[in-house]
């Protein structure tokens, strides 16, 4: 029954006219949700830049799509040119970036050994006194297994090779 009051007189049901106090409650949730005057200089500071930004795109992109359209034919008729310009191009800076690496890794492989040997223990020295020490003991054992067996092996005659 109430609602049809509500609609006999122009308003809509579940909704409180203006002039009651859930509007005006209403009324001050968004004003206390309102964004101040920094907020929204923020806010149009990112919507001017953003469509800045945008215009700059459409015209990079159209820039780039009419270059293409010209340019295109001249770069198919000249690629006999290009082409093996382009090649060796690759070949020289493959070149030139190989021996600069190279230049930097014996440069690397320098420093290390100066500190290595000036006794400043650079990383990884200690890998390379365990592998010396390790090569020393094999080298040891191998001598004296060699001087244990090669009195026998001098001892033995020699075997002819049959047919001889």
């Amino acid at each position: 029954m109430a609602d049809r009051q509500q609609q006999a007189h122009g308003e809509r049901p579940g909704h409180a006219p203006p002039d009651s106090p859930s509007s005006a409650t209403l009324l001050r949730r968004v004003q206390t949700h309102a964004p101040n005057s920094t907020q929204l200089v923020g806010f149009l500071t990112l919507l001017i830049s953003g469509a800045v930004l945008l215009l700059l795109t459409g015209l990079t992109l159209t820039g780039a799509v009419l270059a293409l359209v010209f340019l295109a034919p001249i770069a198919l008729l000249t690629s006999p040119i290009w082409v093996p310009v382009a090649a060796l191009l690759a070949v020289l800076a493959a070149a030139v970036l190989s021996c600069c690496g190279f230049a930097v890794a014996a440069l690397a492989a320098g420093t290390w050994m100066y500190r290595y040997f000036t006794g400043r223990h650079p990383v990884g020295a200690d890998r390379v006194d365990y592998a010396r020490s390790r090569i020393a003991d094999t080298a040891s054992h191998v001598k004296d297994y060699a001087r244990e067996y090669g009195g026998y092996l001098h001892s033995r005659p020699k075997d002819a090779a049959p047919g001889a």
